[in-house]
């Protein structure tokens, strides 16, 4: 019989509720996980085709920092969650690159890589450049009552380039936007920081390392999880949440509640009276991916210099919702062989390619028409990335091919929860994770704090913030 109350429910398993589970479970809370899938991670996955596991999310870890480097969001994650760095066994990047027509930006987990190549392409936006770069170090980018700001607006106060403006944002968008166009400066902060100022790093196995260890700390530390168990209804009475109704029409009583599976989301789990605060704050922008499994390492083909590749073909980078089913004109590549194993590698070479899609456009077509299209569109996905990389004859791909996969915004929707596809969620986050229920709060993508690494902070963060407090909280 499992219990029938909980100081504190969580609500999603993705990579924020298991870091706020094990951070409120170390502190004695009675503390569970309730997921309605059958797999942890949320929108940073894993799952099994045939044997073979593909990671789903995880491009590469931000925020990475060598061993001995103090004072950054990697330490603290791994002081708070009491975890040994050696434990997530990270692998850095090769390096990195943003491709732009006649314009290319190369860079690595060491920042001055990035500065080199902006003051050899862009020598006239050097003092701009470098007034940027002070003002993302010197901001607070973890205040939780920060007032937003329009990071086009700051950004254009320092660079006058829309070329290198445009490169800039790219791969911030792509790890982390959920406005069209434009950030939030205090999540285009986060992003610089994380992919720029820190770097990618990535364990061997994948994204299934990191989760292991999460599950493992948190059961320790005798935190409850129940998969396969999702939250149907949030009960509230006199502005608080009074109990919980399960999917399985289980009810549940609780002192707090964190949600981690987004604002709309959790709105929708409190009934008809936040339908539309959960509608004027939905996402839009969601991603197709397509897998490309080959027998034998990228390098063979000259694909081995780039860990991930941003790219744009279009005289201006349009980060918005496609208005075809995938928008072809930009995207990442990533080459999870490419980063600095040692002497060991990956027993398969992997290839993947992210686009912008449009989750209207996947959601309401049949079956038959479902699976065409994804037929479809992989190859044309394929075909676009690839004028990024040495050419490699086609027949040469296709003989080392061993397997392929592709998912849609509808496969996001089906998965995670997320309305739209939405991949980060909310264009407007609420960081100081507050709803209009007294004990009801977020974590995760739509508390504000972005990536892997931010994820779990903000987890983290939620937890001390709202549930632990005092002096206990702090170590």
């Amino acid at each position: 019989m499992k219990d029938s109350h909980y100081d504190v429910a969580i609500i999603g398993a993705g990579m924020s509720g298991l870091a706020a589970g094990i951070r409120l479970a170390h502190f004695g809370r009675k503390v569970c996980i309730f997921e309605r899938h059958n797999a942890p991670g949320g929108l940073n996955g894993f799952y099994s085709i045939a044997g073979r596991k593909y990671d789903v999310g995880l491009h590469a870890l931000t925020n990475y920092v060598a061993p001995g480097v103090k004072g950054t969001p990697l330490g603290k994650l791994l002081r708070q969650l009491r975890i040994e760095r050696e434990e997530f066994a990270l692998r850095p990047q090769k390096q990195s690159r943003i491709a732009f027509p006649d314009c290319s930006l190369k860079f690595t987990n060491d920042f001055s890589v990035l500065e080199a190549e902006v003051m050899a392409n862009f020598p006239r936006q050097a003092d701009g450049w470098r007034a940027l770069v002070q003002a993302v170090r010197t901001f607070d980018d973890v205040s939780l009552e920060a007032k937003p700001l329009s990071a086009r607006e700051v950004v254009a106060q320092h660079l006058s380039d829309p070329l290198l403006i445009d490169m800039i944002f790219c791969p911030l968008m792509y790890y982390g936007s959920a406005q069209e166009r434009d950030m939030e400066f205090g999540q285009f902060v986060i992003m610089f920081k994380a992919l720029f100022l820190e770097g990618f790093a990535r364990p061997l196995d994948g994204v299934r390392v990191i989760i292991r260890v999460l599950l493992e700390k948190f059961r320790a530390a005798g935190g409850e999880r129940r998969m396969k168990c999702g939250v149907a209804k949030i009960i509230e009475e006199q502005g608080r949440v009074a109990h919980l109704i399960l999917e399985n029409g289980e009810e549940i009583t609780v002192g707090q509640v964190i949600s981690s599976i987004g604002f709309a989301e959790t709105m929708q789990l409190c009934g008809p009276t936040q339908q539309v605060a959960a509608e004027r704050n939905t996402g839009t922008l969601s991603y197709a991916e397509t897998i490309s499994v080959y027998n034998r390492e990228p390098a063979t083909w000259g694909w081995g210099d780039d860990t991930i590749i941003f790219f744009n073909d279009s005289d201006r980078f349009d980060y918005s919702q496609a208005r075809a089913q995938v928008d072809l004109r930009s995207g990442v590549i990533c080459l999870p062989n490419n980063f600095e194993y040692g002497a060991e590698h990956l027993p398969e070479g992997i290839f993947r390619v992210t686009a912008l899609a449009n989750y209207q456009l996947w959601a309401h077509v049949p079956e038959a028409t479902y699976q065409a299209d994804k037929q479809r569109w992989y190859g044309e996905i394929i075909r676009s990335a690839r004028r990024f990389l040495p050419a490699v004859d086609d027949a040469v791909l296709a003989d080392a091919q061993l397997a392929t996969d592709m998912f849609t915004p509808r496969t996001i929707r089906k998965f995670t929860g997320h309305l739209n596809g939405a991949i980060y969620g909310a264009p407007h986050k609420i960081r100081n994770g507050r709803t209009h229920l007294e004990n009801l709060y977020l974590c995760g993508t739509d508390q504000g704090f972005l990536g892997i690494i931010g994820a779990m902070l903000s987890g983290i963060s939620m937890a001390n913030y709202h549930v632990l407090q005092g002096n206990a909280a702090r170590s």
